[in-house]
């Protein structure tokens, strides 16, 4: 699961066997979880933030979105 960035109380992360899917990042702060679609940035799921937090969260995943795209390629390349 590796940690890409942290900002503020928020974790960005990825899971390392998700190599099905299209590049994403996952946010997680205390029980609060969501996954953002990077191309295009698109909410996929969220359970717990409220609406302001997740237009939050969008703006951090688009402001950062080439450095998960980077760090998604980087791990999922080195599996194959």
């Amino acid at each position: 699961m590796p940690t890409v960035l942290r900002v503020g109380p928020y974790r960005f992360f990825f899971y390392s066997l998700e190599t099905g899917e299209p590049p994403h990042i996952h946010i997680e702060c205390g029980t609060s979880t969501a996954k953002y679609w990077l191309s295009p940035v698109e909410l996929a799921r969220s359970q717990g933030f409220r609406a302001q937090e997740l237009t939050k969260l969008r703006a951090l995943v688009i402001e950062n979105r080439a450095r998960f795209q980077e760090a998604w390629d980087a791990h999922f390349r080195s599996q194959t």
